[in-house]
């Protein structure tokens, strides 16, 4: 901690009014919301920018943070890089329906600390308190009670855990992203990190737990998690959110090197460990290239979770970079099974339907869904496998197959799932984006691979979002992947389905046209 270094930032800043109808007066001539409306429209020209997935106005974009409900709306906040000042801050939008977001100014400024970091937010009655990782100080306490949380102030006004040296094996913690929440007597918080080795060699992922009664002293309370045989080696904990789900609780968070990703287990509220029974990806392949990266979450007060991710850029683009997901609600089937399914709020934007129905998939012959196409689409499709050992859908596709991007359901071409039987496996899902564009500066990605398993006598039944550079799939609702193309043709618009090794039906596909969020 270097007290004597200046670190204000020097973005415009300003101090809000604290009634609603005070407080949107002034965002109509604010100068930070003024300079967003004169970038989206300068960046909207590009491409490959997506219409119906939210994305920063100006300059770089990393994780999202603090998903949360407050008066009323929905708030994201996310890693913001200013142009005068392009150390971290954070961003800050909000939402009625988690799916039409509005800019609002910067919320979270550095200093004392250097950087804003990633954290998360716990909403009590009267005020929002966001935790987050200040670098070269430590853990940082902010909270803000007005409308639409323009203000914000820390408490004390510097760091409540500092950062320390850990020893060889991480201990005894490390400081890192926070997530916070509070118990009948008292505050918790998170540490994301990781001990016993290097990071992307040998470590394994760590949570640090900490106990606090006034979010002003906290106190080490040890590793928080038990069982953990599902992470590998060289993963950590980084962007922890820690929620109840069902009757049970989850924990989302992303390594640096495989992406976002769940544990789910059962909490012991008496000896504050959390026993680890189940586990799942959001991401399934490397983090960055176009993957799915951080998650940001929050119950949705029904007994499930909201989530949204931001998705890496595949490309080097100018003037911005990541985009993110959609909302997804997630909620608990059985004991660690998750139902994963993109907000209904989004159905609102679909304009022009094309419905067809009960299409023959000969064996190894590509139909093309004539009079479906676009490169801003959903895209529902219903699909009796038969006896086909892989159903492929290829997207975004050019007149003669110079760019495609495929969706590939591989029948028993997953693990092992039975010890007795090696021949009992369970299915694949994949995306792979590798014919997806002639660019030449694209950043290679191998196939994304997802594990799934179709029920006997069940349909495939998925949901396919596009929009412009992402891709969002939704299998069955129990699985659900994203990756990003960047077609170069205008007309990489078409769209294909193919059986191989056997006949297939597609017993219905519906395609909307989707509007744009930003109009």
């Amino acid at each position: 901690m270097n007290t004597s270094v200046n670190r204000k930032s020097r973005a415009p800043y300003r101090t809000y009014a604290t009634t609603l109808k005070e407080q949107i007066v002034q965002l109509e001539s604010d100068e930070l919301l003024n300079r967003f409306r004169a970038s989206r429209k300068k960046l909207s020209t590009d491409p490959h920018r997506p219409i119906y997935h939210y994305v920063n106005p100006e300059g770089n974009l990393n994780d999202p943070n603090g998903l949360c409900f407050w008066q009323g709306r929905y708030h994201l906040f996310y890693q913001a890089y200013p142009p005068e000042d392009t150390r971290q801050h954070w961003g800050h939008v909000y939402s009625e329906d988690l799916v039409h977001w509005h800019d609002l100014p910067l919320a979270i400024y550095p200093d004392p600390e250097d950087k804003c970091y990633s954290g998360s937010i716990f909403v009590e009655e009267n005020r929002v308190i966001a935790m987050y990782h200040g670098i070269e100080e430590g853990q940082m306490v902010a909270v803000s009670s007005d409308p639409l949380l323009l203000n914000w102030e820390k408490i004390t006004g510097k760091t409540v855990i500092p950062d320390i040296i850990p020893d060889d094996k991480g201990r005894p913690y490390r400081v890192g992203d926070p997530c916070i929440w509070r118990e009948e007597d008292g505050y918790y918080s998170l540490s994301g990190g990781f001990t016993d080795g290097s990071i992307f060699d040998d470590c394994r992922m760590a949570e640090f737990l900490f106990y606090s009664q006034d979010l002003e002293r906290w106190i080490f309370l040890g590793s928080f998690i038990e069982n953990d045989i599902f992470t590998l080696p060289g993963e950590d904990g980084a962007v922890p959110y820690f929620w109840p789900i069902g009757h049970r609780h989850i924990l989302l968070f992303a390594s640096h090197q495989r992406g976002s990703q769940y544990l789910i287990g059962d909490y012991n509220k008496v000896h504050h460990r959390f026993h680890v029974t189940h586990h799942g990806r959001f991401n399934f392949g490397p983090l960055r290239n176009g993957g799915v990266h951080a998650p940001s979450a929050f119950p949705d007060g029904k007994g499930g979770i909201l989530v949204i991710h931001n998705i890496n850029q595949g490309k080097n683009t100018e003037g911005w970079n990541h985009v993110m997901s959609l909302a997804r609600r997630l909620t608990l089937v059985d004991e660690g099974l998750l139902q994963i399914e993109p907000v209904s709020a989004i159905e609102d934007q679909r304009g022009d339907h094309k419905h067809m129905s009960n299409i023959s998939l000969p064996a190894n012959k590509e139909i093309l869904l004539d009079g479906i196409e676009g490169n801003t689409m959903e895209l529902s499709a219903k699909l009796d496998c038969g006896n086909a050992r892989e159903i492929r859908i290829d997207l975004l596709r050019s007149p003669n197959r110079e760019e495609y991007t495929s969706i590939r359901f591989l029948k028993a071409g997953g693990l092992a799932t039975s010890p007795e039987d090696y021949q009992d496996k369970d299915d694949s899902l994949v995306i792979d984006n590798s014919h997806g564009s002639l660019s030449d500066n694209l950043l290679a990605r191998p196939p994304e691979t997802a594990p799934f398993k179709l029920k006997k006598g069940e349909s495939l039944d998925l949901r396919i979002f596009i929009d412009k550079s992402v891709l969002e799939l939704f299998a069955n609702g129990r699985q659900a992947m994203g990756l990003r193309v960047y077609p170069e043709r205008e007309d990489s618009v078409g769209v294909s389905m193919c059986a191989l090794g056997g006949d297939s039906i597609l017993q219905s596909v519906d395609a909307w046209q989707m509007r744009s969020i930003y109009t």
